[in-house]
Formats: C-alpha cells, structure tokens, sequence
C-alpha cells in the first residue's frame, strides 16, 4: 500500500509540473492550442520528460544510484503523469479538423523524432557520468 501511494504522489507531483510548465510556455509563446495553433506547450513537457527517462533509466536499470522501488515512482508516477500523449493525440486531431495538415504533420514528426533524440541523448550523457 505504501508504494501505492508513492507512486500516486509522483503522479500528483508530475501532473502539477506539467500544469505549471505549459501554462509558463504558454504564457511566454502565445502558442495556445485553440483553433489549431502549434502546440509548443505539450510538445516542450513531451520533450522534457523523455529527456528525464532516459535520465532516470540509466541511474535506476544501469547505474543503481536509486532503489529499485523508486522505478515506478519516478516513471510511472511523476514521468506518466507529466507527460501526455493523449494531450499530444487531442492536439494532432485538432489540427487535422481545422485543416492545418502541414501543423500536424510538423508537430507529430517533431513530436517522435524529437523526444526519442531526447531519450537517447540523456542515456548516452547520463552513462559517461
């Protein structure tokens, strides 16, 4: 029960980070997402977040810097919760119905291509650590 509630609270901490994040974005962008404008916001805590899995993979599965029990915290809590690709899905069909196709393909694209580089680099930073 007690990793449950760990977990939940990672969860909490996530979805309150990713809140507070897109609204600083779109404050500072003016890329709200109504009508079909490019979805910075999202992409930004998408990018970030597979950046920080890659971090907390290398430091949990390989380094074991961190209990184990802390896995499901930090990924599946705070990381889940902090990034959204239903959020991502939402936005993609969005821009298709208002006929931005060129925004949505620009945005998917750099949306997979993007967070699996940020993967990768954090994986490959974090291990010459």
């Amino acid at each position: 029960m007690k990793h449950i509630i760990m977990i939940a609270a990672g969860g909490a901490a996530g979805a309150l980070c990713r809140y507070g994040l897109v609204n600083l974005i779109n404050g500072y962008s003016q890329t709200k997402t109504q009508l079909g404008a490019f979805p910075l916001a999202t992409l930004s805590v998408n990018v970030i977040g597979s950046f920080c899995i890659g971090i907390m993979y290398v430091l949990i599965a390989e380094k074991l810097v961190l209990h184990p029990d802390w896995r499901s915290v930090a990924i599946v809590g705070f990381l889940g919760a902090f990034t959204t690709f239903s959020t991502f899905s939402l936005e993609t069909i969005t821009l298709l119905e208002n006929g931005q196709l060129s925004h949505a393909l620009l945005y998917t694209l750099s949306s997979l291509i993007i967070c699996v580089l940020a993967t990768w680099l954090a994986i490959t930073m974090t291990r010459l650590i």
